[in-house]
């Protein structure tokens, strides 16, 4: 096999769109934005900023507190999520390893690399015999529920993933979610072609030093970064006030927030060369740690996403994993958002915008989820 050139064709985390974290990190990808515009200077920029605020910060409250139904619009508790989920939940090609091993998974083929071991297996036309002798002869328990799963799998290719036979999803807050993988038969293969390998060049112990949590543990992941972000970072607000004034007052015609842009990469996080995050960067950061390692050497395999609410102009982190019932895949879901437990736990507003970490509740929505790319269209 010509290792080489398989992975040559595969998408890489350094892809146009990837967002590098850098001074200009978001400029491309923040939900709040709406395109280039004449730049300013800074003291023209809280010149402009004392001087409109009040009407870019009304309009700001009422991104943030109208549209989930009390009044008008609706929630993640009431919306069709599964099809929001679905629509763009898919297998792509990607890599990942496996006890040492290099396993990749290129249009419906595996291929399994390292210490000896060069091993090909076509997943649409193998049996699950077939899968289990290889099985058997490398001492592992990996290519079985490869072939097993993989008909659900390349099914959801053309297909929201909601109208897939053979898939079901379900929705909780994020401890019975946790509590569900561990009680289950994970499917660390699956997950892994769910995932795709655009948020995995943070090494482990980068993840380990800054979140306190082995990243094999993603449970204590998800719960480390609540008090990481907090302490190393804090919620964008001089950004936040900036972009309310040129998204609701100027139109776009000035670009304010450059002016308070700053590194978010967890390296910038920990030196102290972040000013604050915004939304995304949180569902960014957040995404890294959990895919930092091999859905194989986690202890529940984990695939995360970017939520996407327009409405209310906010991002937060969807996570997901797969299952096996019977003949069906069962996806257990949960969200959680690092912007309400860094910000609104802070400024003891939780009663009024939020819960804290939980984001699977009637204080968020969702229009869209990207669960295989990092840059947003």
């Amino acid at each position: 096999m010509n290792w080489d050139s398989v992975r040559e064709r595969l998408p890489l985390a350094g892809d146009e769109g990837r967002d590098d974290g850098g001074a200009g990190a978001g400029s491309g990808d923040d939900p709040h934005a709406t395109g280039g515009g004449r730049r300013v200077t800074r003291r023209r920029a809280l010149t402009a900023l004392g001087t409109v605020g009040f009407a870019g910060g009304a309009k700001a409250l009422d991104n943030v507190v109208v549209g989930y139904g009390i009044v008008e619009g609706t929630h993640l508790l009431d919306q069709d999520l599964t099809t929001v989920v679905g629509e763009r939940l898919q297998p792509r090609s990607t890599w990942t390893s496996v006890r040492g091993h290099e396993l990749v998974f290129d249009d419906g083929v595996a291929f399994l690399e390292g210490d000896g071991v060069d091993e090909t297996l076509d997943l649409a036309t193998a049996t699950r015999g077939d899968a289990r002798a290889l099985d058997e002869e490398l001492g592992l328990s990996l290519f079985e529920p490869l072939v097993a799963d993989h008909d659900v799998l390349a099914a959801m290719v053309d297909e929201n993933a909601a109208d897939v036979d053979g898939v079901r999803f379900e929705f909780s807050t994020y401890e019975p979610f946790f509590e569900r993988i561990r009680e289950g038969d994970a499917r660390p293969g699956a997950v892994a072609r769910l995932r795709e390998n655009r948020y995995t060049d943070v090494d482990p112990a980068t993840v380990e030093a800054f979140a306190g949590a082995d990243p094999r543990e993603p449970k204590a992941v998800v719960d480390g970064l609540v008090g990481a972000f907090r302490g190393h970072t804090s919620y964008d607000i001089p950004r936040y006030a900036a972009g309310s004034v040129e998204d609701n007052v100027l139109l776009g015609s000035i670009d304010l927030r450059q002016h308070f842009e700053s590194p978010t990469t967890f390296e910038a996080l920990e030196d102290g060369r972040n000013s604050g995050m915004f939304c995304y960067e949180f569902v960014y950061r957040s995404i890294e740690a959990l895919h930092s390692v091999s859905p194989y050497a986690q202890t529940v395999p984990v695939f995360a996403g970017i939520v996407i609410d327009t409405r209310h102009k906010h991002a937060y982190t969807a996570i997901g994993s797969v299952l096996r019932e019977d003949d069906e895949l069962v996806i257990p879901m949960t969200f959680v958002d690092y912007t309400h437990s860094t910000l609104y736990d802070d400024v003891m507003l939780r009663g009024v915008l939020g819960t804290g970490l939980e984001a699977y509740n009637d204080r968020h929505r969702a229009t869209d989820i990207f669960w295989n790319t990092h840059a947003l269209p």
